[in-house]
């Protein structure tokens, strides 16, 4: 029993110490060398298993709500303070796609399943070097048909089958290309692996109107699909925000893999510290003690003009106030 104990302890604990990296290399080496990250416009895998019967109005539609959500996923790098800069590239998709990509593999790990993307190491390299970067963020869009179940809206049916779904991987790639970071992410962590959007739906109401046994696999609108992507996050108040719920939960995600704590931050390529101006003081606080200006140098010494003694008879002697009519003078000292 105790060994069984301390087995189970070891085990926890080595889950525990690799989970606290999710990067191919040690977290200090990624720290210490990519300071400037580039980010790549969103690529959309054409060519990957994507069924939909209007594929060619969905690819557009597809990269341009890429594009438009582009920024949010760079504020998001930003925030996590792990880089001097991270900076958004305008490049065309399909064009960087064709020449950056070398294969793609789908893979199952730890029962995830995903499309894993292999690139030219020349081409990362010359595009790391052309762009003035440490490392450079790949994000890829591509179909995947894999089995789900799917409950009608009130949760008395369901269909499991294969659907086809739009999923997304990232890569955070080095200048010899050189995979540093990649999402879905399985270092000693379980990735929840949300898909982009499933772009087919069971049709239980048709299967309902008809008293069918069987129900007929639908795939949805383009504008349906748009609307999706489209759909704003709440808050706890359940206001709508200005950012789209399925992209933010995606980036939220992937950050989450690349923040690392303060201290594992590279000490050699930190900027210097910059002084912040002296905020005004919040109401009800005291105002810090201004800063004294530098005193002026000393002026050089000046002769002052010699002056004859006066006579002592010219001593002025000072004139005592009179005092206000009925008012009591007290005595002094040459009075008494």
């Amino acid at each position: 029993m105790k060994r069984l104990i301390i087995s189970v302890l070891f085990v926890a604990g080595t889950l525990l110490g690799c989970a606290q990296n999710h990067f191919n290399v040690p977290t200090e080496n990624f720290a210490e060398k990519v300071k400037v990250l580039g980010i790549a416009p969103i690529l959309v895998d054409a060519d990957s298993d994507i069924n939909h019967t209007q594929k060619e109005l969905l690819l557009p539609v597809i990269t341009e709500l890429n594009r438009k959500n582009e920024p949010l996923l760079v504020s998001k790098l930003q925030a996590t303070g792990n880089f001097h800069a991270v900076t958004l590239l305008a490049d065309e998709p399909r064009q960087l796609l064709s020449s950056l990509m070398s294969r793609r593999e789908k893979r199952n790990d730890a029962s995830v399943e995903y499309n894993k993307y292999f690139w030219k190491n020349d081409a990362i390299a010359a595009y790391i070097k052309k762009n003035r970067l440490d490392a450079v963020m790949v994000v890829t869009v591509s179909g995947l048909t894999q089995m789900s179940k799917i409950y009608s809206s009130n949760l008395l049916t369901s269909l499991e089958t294969n659907y086809n779904f739009l999923m997304m991987a990232a890569q955070i790639l080095g200048s010899d290309g050189t995979v540093l970071w990649e999402y879905p992410n399985f270092r000693g962590y379980i990735s929840p692996y949300y898909p982009l959007v499933n772009l087919q739906y069971p049709d239980f109401s048709e299967s309902e109107a008809n008293k069918s046994s069987t129900t007929e696999l639908r795939f949805k609108s383009i504008d349906g699909i748009r609307r999706t992507l489209e759909i704003k996050k709440k808050d706890l108040l359940f206001r709508e925000t200005e950012e789209p719920e399925v992209y933010g939960k995606l980036f939220d995600e992937m950050t989450s893999l690349i923040k690392y704590p303060a201290d594992k931050q590279g000490k050699g390529n930190q900027p210097p510290p910059i002084a912040e101006p002296l905020k005004p003081a919040a109401a009800g606080m005291a105002a810090p003690p201004p800063v004294p200006a530098p005193l002026p140098a000393p002026a050089p010494p000046v002769e002052a003009p010699v002056k004859a003694p006066l006579p002592k008879s010219s001593v002025e002697t000072p004139v005592l106030p009179t005092p206000p009519a009925n008012e009591i003078v007290p005595a002094t000292s040459s009075t008494l």
